[in-house]
């Protein structure tokens, strides 16, 4: 059996503003109307060949990741939380022991969360040949065939050929080259872009990891093994997870592995790295633009112009990447998007939030946007998914009405619960106890007004909450 592993670390800062560290670029839909993770567990959701996915990310994007999966009617085989990023070879590591003690000789498809595959069927027969070789005991790597002198991406060096030639022992990886370096592996031959997805047995990478990367195995195990289940949740146990040096597959173990074998496929791959990945994958105009959203496009060539919330409108302008998302714009020469990093890093040195979260921000109950504010005010949309319900809470520095706009809400406020139909509100007093909940089966849609002298999301004091989010128990009477 597969058991695909869905890496999900990740926080795409060259996508930005669209990708955000607290909702990067796989929870988007940024290549279809899915989102990027579901695409990659739809490629494997044939359960004769393959397993449910396993996943893997950070504590902070659990919930979305949760949701989505549900409402694609994927249910996980497990979802692994990493209490801290340690790079992909631990997070594999965790992954290769969690199936071990249910399979030992699983085979492992490590996935990074984030990759457009055009072409699924030649992706699929790639696995199928990948799936031979690792029964074998090789640790199988796939190679995608360069379609240009790609400077982003590091190569692998064809060896002897394997399989009838269908695949090949791995003579070496290569770095990011330069261009001329890259030009001259085109025009050598035999050399394949590293696409980051290996297949191997559970038994297989984890013997190699002892021998290559003893430490990283041993603590991944150690952190499989003492972690604790938190509702659907597998939480790592965070001191041994911890104590995993940093490092990627390829640098722990691959490159030091004697029985590597790489299935070159043809696939339409791309990993969407930076804007311009996406201007080269999009459906084009006839004047070479890709555009998306509320586009009026003037005398524009060769553009990628994203309208997130607004009109956006250009005139006489070329090679330019232009996207906006209601609080940000913006504008980049398409031959220089890989810097957008640098706002990034920016932002994070001047202490902003633009880097971290969008106006729209996702909890595990749905989410809430900020409509206005003020000095002693501030006006938010809250949308509650069917069956959720908010913490037990108060606030010691607002008071808040709501209004109901859409669906059916649960109120508690003190010691009463009551139920809000449309165009019905309630007052919650300044440290009052309260609670908002969806008994529905259609989502929630609030406007929530507060007021008062301070209106930050850390004035909340949880008493009970169905997710596991720390809770203050209040005082006795």
């Amino acid at each position: 059996m597969i058991y695909p592993v869905i890496l999900s670390g990740g926080v795409g800062s060259r996508l930005w503003p669209i990708s955000r560290s607290l909702y990067p670029k796989q929870l988007l839909p940024l290549v279809s109307d899915r989102a990027m993770m579901l695409e990659t567990a739809l490629r494997v959701s044939d359960r004769a060949r393959f397993a449910a996915p396993l996943i893997v990310s950070n504590d902070e994007h659990r919930f979305i990741i949760a949701q989505q999966m549900r409402e694609a009617g994927i249910a996980p085989l497990a979802h692994i939380l990493e209490p801290q990023g340690r790079n992909t070879a631990p997070a594999a590591a965790a992954a290769a022991a969690f199936v071990q003690a249910i399979d030992p000789k699983g085979i492992l498809l490590i996935l990074p969360a984030d990759h457009h595959i055009a072409d699924v069927a030649r992706f699929l027969e790639a696995l199928a040949k990948g799936e031979k070789l690792a029964e074998a005991g090789h640790l199988v790597t796939f190679g995608v065939l360069p379609s240009g002198p790609e400077t982003g991406y590091g190569y692998i060096k064809r060896g002897a050929a394997l399989a009838s030639g269908e695949a090949f022992a791995v003579e070496r990886f290569v770095e990011k080259p330069d261009l001329e370096t890259a030009k001259s592996y085109l025009a050598e031959g035999g050399y394949d872009w590293n696409a980051g997805i290996f297949m191997f047995r559970a038994d297989t990478i984890l013997e190699e990891m002892r021998r290559h990367c003893p430490e990283i195995a041993a603590r991944a195990s150690e952190a499989v093994l003492k972690g604790a289940r938190d509702l659907d949740f597998l939480r790592l146990d965070a001191d041994a997870f911890a104590a995993c040096p940093s490092n990627s597959i390829d640098y722990a173990v691959m490159e030091h592995a004697s029985n590597v074998a790489v299935v070159p496929v043809d696939m339409g791959w791309s990993d969407i790295g930076s804007w311009s990945a996406l201007w080269e994958i999009g459906g084009k105009d006839v004047q070479g633009n890709v555009l998306s959203g509320d586009v009026i496009a003037a005398d524009t060539k060769n553009c990628y112009v994203r309208a997130e919330n607004g009109l956006v409108a250009t005139v006489g302008v070329e090679n330019l990447i232009i996207v906006e998302t209601g609080d940000v714009i913006l504008v980049a020469s398409r031959d220089r998007v890989q810097e957008v990093k640098s706002i990034v890093d920016r932002l994070a040195s001047q202490g902003r939030t633009e880097h971290q979260l969008h106006t729209r921000v996702y909890r595990p109950w749905g989410y809430y946007e900020s409509l206005d504010a003020g000095e002693r005010h501030q006006v938010k949309h809250l949308m509650v998914h069917p069956g959720a319900a908010l913490s037990l809470q108060m606030h010691h520095h607002r008071a808040e009405h709501w209004v109901v706009v859409k669906g059916r809400a649960e109120v508690t406020v003190g010691d009463k619960i009551s139920f809000l139909e449309e165009n019905e509100s309630v007052y919650i007093p300044l440290g009052t106890t309260h609670r908002l909940a969806n008994p529905g089966a259609e989502p929630l849609s609030i406007i929530e007004v507060q007021s008062g002298a301070y209106l930050g999301e850390d004035d909340i004091v949880r008493f009970d909450d169905v997710y596991g989010r720390e809770v203050k128990k209040p005082a006795a009477e």
